[in-house]
């Protein structure tokens, strides 16, 4: 079937993948190949966002790895300030002609607007102009508190948001703003999954990995997926990325989940001087 960009409908992956490929601080002369490897690896989800500054390597990826578009879920974001009407439509026409791969199949704010001094029904409603135009399938957001996401849901447009994106990892569990998200019949996506690296070599997640004959990263991401929240593995090695794919085929028991529940410490990486308060 020939792709109608402007058609949401047309045989295309409806839901967000549950494993991606996270491109935060990915060097925009790597992520074409990580892009790349990646979707032949088998990857079906990539995220990455204006404020990255590599959308255009992004589209390149995709376009040069040979698996159909309408395959490929790509993911991107506007930065926080440009969260007015016409600001966000002009972000997403110039995240659109970056990637080059026709309708962007998920837009996320990517940062609430501080202090809400854009109205997230301004925003939402930008999103919904930006769907019309076909910019993109679907939008969500990252980094909203329970009480920012609650008010989202409840604007106008606000029922169709797909995932609140923000950081998840053993040792920033985030129970609360996980079950609140879910319970708002939100997709959680989580980011900086590792901790920043630590989970390679917590001694907790090398003992579960050794008892797997896993690694403590796949470790993490087959607890992360236990817990229905989509995965952003960040890699530009194939063979790292390859063994976190596989992460899905592990499964972890019961004494397993509660030990790295156990390591939560509610320490948190990304904290700009902008975010909410948590």
């Amino acid at each position: 079937m020939k792709r109608r960009h402007n058609q949401p409908g047309d045989e295309m992956i409806e839901t967000i993948p549950s494993f991606g490929l996270g491109t935060f601080r990915v060097d925009a002369a790597k992520t074409t190949n990580a892009v790349k490897s990646a979707l032949e690896i088998g990857y079906r989800h990539i995220d990455t966002a204006q404020f990255y500054n590599n959308e255009t390597a992004v589209g390149q990826g995709v376009r040069d790895s040979g698996v159909p578009r309408e395959d490929i879920w790509v993911t991107t974001k506007v930065w926080w300030d440009r969260l007015s009407h016409d600001a966000l439509v002009a972000s997403l026409k110039d995240s659109h002609a970056k990637l080059g791969i026709g309708t962007i199949d998920l837009a996320l704010v990517h940062w609430p607007s501080p202090d809400g001094a854009v109205p997230i029904t301004e925003t939402l409603a930008a999103m919904q102009e930006a769907q019309k135009l076909g910019l993109i399938r679907h939008y969500g957001v990252s980094n909203f508190t329970a009480p920012l996401l609650e008010e989202a849901v409840d604007a106008p447009g606000g029922k169709v948001i797909v995932t609140n994106q923000f950081e998840v990892s053993p040792f920033l569990a985030n129970r609360k703003l996980v079950e609140a998200t879910q319970r708002l019949g939100v997709k959680v996506t989580a980011y900086m999954p590792l901790g920043e690296g630590c989970a390679h070599t917590d001694p907790t997640l090398q003992a579960i990995a050794a008892k797997h004959g896993a690694t403590p990263a796949q470790v993490t991401f087959a607890w992360l997926l236990s817990r229905d929240i989509v995965v952003l593995s960040a890699s530009t090695n194939a063979e790292h990325q390859r063994s976190n794919w596989n992460a899905q085929k592990l499964k972890l028991d019961a004494d397993d989940i509660a030990q790295i529940d156990a390591l939560d410490e509610g320490k948190r990486n990304a904290n700009p001087p902008f975010a909410p308060k948590w």
